[in-house]
């Protein structure tokens, strides 16, 4: 299992370094040193942000009235409309999203740069891919 030094649990987190530090402090989330730096293991790792997540999601975004599970909270950056459809861009922390929908639905939702949305994914397919481990130095 993968140990994950506390600059990388705070990036897949999407939190502070100073946060991955209170919480190993205030013991939310265990850790051990390694080569002189502290370290999360992977699975402790993964038990918090599955935590983290049903904490927010599910008083911030209703997700126990939908079967929707994949939902982030971002912002509005671009809505591009026509008289049919409406392409609305958004940013969820790191992420960009991209939906397409009626130009009736964008205008009814009052989509437009600026507003807080959450972004609903569902889908069959979801690809998954493990990035190349990074050489520390």
């Amino acid at each position: 299992m993968a140990d994950y030094r506390v600059s990388e649990a705070a990036e897949l987190l999407g939190v502070s370094t100073d946060t991955v530090r209170r919480w190993i402090d205030a013991g939310r989330v265990p850790s051990s040193t390694a080569d002189g730096r502290t370290v999360i293991p992977g699975a402790d790792l993964a038990a918090l942000a599955a935590s983290l997540v049903d904490e927010a999601d599910r008083d911030r975004t209703r997700s126990g009235e939908v079967s929707a599970r994949n939902r982030m909270t971002g912002i509005v950056t671009r809505v591009i409309a026509d008289t049919v459809m409406a392409q609305v861009e958004m940013v969820c922390g790191p992420y960009r999203v991209v939906s397409l929908m009626s130009a009736e639905a964008a205008a009814e939702l009052g989509l437009e740069p600026g507003v807080r949305a959450i972004a609903s994914v569902k889908s069959t397919t979801v690809v998954v891919e493990r990035p190349v481990p990074r050489k520390h130095s």
